[in-house]
């Protein structure tokens, strides 16, 4: 393993816009892009002239690359799992987008192939590293909330079903629609902000109400070519859900990709001592406060962040350090991310039966996991 980052080799597998974000990243961050895989040919040499990159039409060349030391995942979730899998256990270290996988199951293979390999894996969720949140995660580790309480999480579009007919809206390939596609980052910030707390019962509600209609309006044009009649549709478009914990702390999350309301990324965070709220991703943090100083008053005050600062930059340097130095990170961990998928798991199932679903059978799978390991 390469002792610094700018030795480190990266290789990229998915090479639409996600994989080019990434590539550029790195690049900017001192590493190389040695290779990249994609079963398109034009996505390979439009690649190949951008990074000077060696390119594969699959990923099983990509891993057995003698220069390839790390490997990004930038594919549809359902590939998520056989890709990640060879790449540990080919002995490279491995961020795969978020969600983790197209369903719990994968998800869990996942984990249990990490848990034996000798390099390490990330996980794609990179607005915990927007501006935003890193000053709430300071000012909350100085106590200034108190004991949070509840969270409220939207990633809302008023309209935007990416490409019916794509393998966002086909769940054979994704898994699923607005939940696993934006949801996942509101309801992952959620738990991370709560510091993943012991998850107990989880409520769901999910809809397709727009990806059928002929006469879905699209003003932005986010969806090309939309042809209700034509093209797979299946997946959700809209979720509601309610997450209770051990300690009594509580998520409302709402998640759309369509849907007749302003559009909203507005996160807030309840505490017993004062209150948070952002765009999820932005740069400013707002802190809602009270005091009695003088006479009993609000003392709302915004922070500015640095605007230099994004998600990806932050996330994606995490992980070349981690590369770099072989340490186990602290951050963007499968076994979060695994939680994750847990609970939208549950939404799904939620929605199916219209009850509440109790996530006690979780730790009957985290030791079904362990033992798993042990055994290999």
């Amino acid at each position: 393993m390469s002792a610094s980052r700018t030795g480190i080799g990266v290789g990229i597998v998915g090479l639409g816009g996600m994989g080019h974000l990434h590539a550029r990243s790195i690049t900017d961050l001192g590493a190389t892009v040695v290779a990249g895989a994609d079963l398109v040919e034009e996505q390979r040499q439009r690649f190949a002239d951008e990074f000077g990159a060696t390119t594969y039409e699959t990923h099983e060349g990509l891993v057995a690359d003698d220069d390839v030391d790390a490997v990004i995942v930038t594919t549809p979730n359902r590939f998520h799992e056989p890709i990640t899998v060879d790449a540990l256990e080919a002995g490279c270290d491995v961020l795969v987008e978020k969600p983790l996988a197209h369903s719990l199951e994968s998800a869990e293979r996942i984990v249990q192939t990490a848990a034996s390999a000798d390099g390490i894996c990330m996980v794609g969720f990179h607005n915990r590293h927007a501006a935003s949140m890193a000053m709430f995660d300071e000012h909350h580790a100085r106590g200034r909330f108190g004991t949070l309480t509840h969270v409220e999480a939207n990633y809302v579009r008023r309209r935007g079903v990416p490409g019916p007919g794509s393998w966002f809206t086909d769940p054979e390939l994704a898994g699923g629609g607005a939940l696993l596609d934006i949801g996942v980052h509101a309801l992952d910030l959620a738990l991370y902000a709560l510091d993943f707390p012991e998850i107990t019962e989880v409520s769901g509600t999910t809809r397709t109400t727009f990806g059928r209609d002929e006469g879905y309006a699209d003003p932005d044009g986010f969806g090309d070519n939309w042809d209700a009649e034509a093209e797979t549709y299946e997946v959700d478009d809209s979720v509601s859900a309610f997450i209770r914990t051990a300690d009594g702390q509580t998520i409302s999350l709402e998640a759309a990709w369509a849907t007749n309301r302003e559009e909203s990324m507005d996160f807030r965070i309840r505490g017993t001592e004062g209150g948070a709220q952002f765009d999820i991703g932005d740069t400013n943090l707002e802190i809602l406060e009270t005091g009695t100083a003088g006479c009993d008053h609000y003392a709302d005050v915004t922070l500015t962040g640095d605007s230099s600062l994004t998600g990806y930059s932050e996330q994606d340097e995490q992980f070349l350090e981690a590369v770099a130095t072989g340490d186990t990170p602290e951050t963007n961990t499968v076994e979060e991310a695994l939680t994750v998928q847990r609970v939208i798991d549950a939404i799904y199932r939620s929605g199916e039966t219209g009850q509440a679903v109790q996530l006690e059978q979780a730790n009957v799978s985290e030791a079904q996991l362990e033992q798993a390991t042990q055994l290999d």
